[in-house]
């Protein structure tokens, strides 16, 4: 049902590019671009979506970039010509007709905002050094790695580098929230690369909603594999005393904001306590439970702006550092991306936490 949906918002995208432009160069006819590359691409794009699901190889990771670029490219093409049609439909009141300055500029603004998106999707994520301070913690350096969604749209030699700047950080410990792997091929390439991350505390982790839906014991394997701590609504000590909490996934597995209160409450109050969440919700009731940081994912920052406005419908928070009732609360955007390998203005992230530093 998602790929159907997917498919029909696709087409609808296309269509209303191609309605822009043949309104604004009339003289390019109305069937190219409003009826046979919307129909083409997105008879291909919904091909190419199940057909790399289950075939992996050299030709089908190339199908993969080419059909998800298209879909990502048609999404930002969309919202400069829906927005370029909204303003002639204003100027129209007036008996003005702007096609010929307007229909130069949504292509200008096509082309640069493709170019920024596929470079923000093709370059390493960067760094992202985060100070808090949190009385009653002891100084510690923390590695957040989420949303990786490892599998036919990202190497293992673009994880190695990408994990190479993490471990230039010299953390102390490896928080993982969830999302790391999909489907594809290099399962226990990547599943060693990971592995190979050594920090003084440990490696541990949630899961996020996309291992639930590529398989719960595959994906319990998989971190077992990286040598990651799976913490499935349990608590763990580290060695300086600090302890981490680690929840399902909160919205696929159905948890209630009464369930996060209940796992926070088996902490041991007098220590300090982290919370791992991969869906960023009940911050609240983390924090009057007694949380002193929480970390989140799953949001992507909305990956292609302004996808992320969209996201905020869903969520209170989507990006950045919050403050909480006195928690820190930070959600991070992820250090590659999902499905479509593009980043507009919500850059990919290695977050590296620091606190009391």
């Amino acid at each position: 049902m998602f790929f159907v949906v997917a498919s029909v918002v696709l087409w609808l995208m296309q269509v209303t590019v191609g309605a822009w432009l043949y309104f604004a160069f009339p003289q390019i006819g109305w069937k190219i671009p409003v009826a046979v590359i919307p129909l083409g691409m997105t008879l291909l794009f919904r091909f190419f979506m199940e057909y790399t699901r289950a075939h992996w190889g050299t030709w089908e990771s190339v199908a993969y970039y080419l059909s998800y670029t298209w879909a990502g490219l048609a999404f930002l093409a969309f919202c400069i010509c829906a927005a370029c049609a909204v303003i002639q439909w204003g100027l129209f009141f007036f008996h003005i007709n702007a096609r010929a300055w307007l229909g130069p500029i949504s292509v200008g603004l096509i082309l640069i905002t493709a170019v920024l998106a596929v470079y923000g999707g093709a370059a390493l994520p960067r760094v992202k050094r985060i100070s808090v301070t949190v009385p009653g913690v002891p100084a510690m350096k923390l590695a957040l790695l989420s949303d990786a969604h490892l599998g036919i749209g990202v190497s293992v030699n673009r994880l190695d580098k990408a994990l190479k700047r993490l471990e230039a950080q010299q953390p102390d410990a490896l928080l993982v929230l969830g999302d790391i792997f999909e489907y594809g091929p290099h399962r226990a390439e990547y599943a060693k690369r990971i592995a190979q991350i050594k920090t003084p505390l440990g490696s541990y982790g949630v899961f996020g909603n996309h291992e639930y839906y590529v398989g719960y014991e595959n994906s319990k394997q998989f971190f077992t594999e990286a040598g990651i701590t799976l913490l499935e609504n349990q608590t763990v000590q580290l060695p300086n005393g600090v302890q981490i909490a680690g929840a399902k996934d909160v919205r696929t597995a159905r948890m209630s904001a009464q369930d996060v209160r209940q796992l926070l409450a088996r902490a041991e109050a007098s220590r300090p306590l982290i919370y791992l969440s991969h869906t960023p919700l009940y911050a609240e009731e983390a924090a009057a439970a007694g949380a002193d940081l929480m970390f989140s994912g799953h949001t992507h920052n909305g990956q292609i702006f302004p996808f992320n406005y969209l996201v905020r419908l869903q969520f209170p928070r989507v990006y950045g550092l919050f403050d909480v009732q006195g928690m820190k609360f930070y959600i991070t955007s992820g250090i590659f991306y999902w499905g479509i390998p593009l980043r507009f203005l919500a850059p990919a992230e290695i977050p590296i936490i620091e606190v009391n530093a």
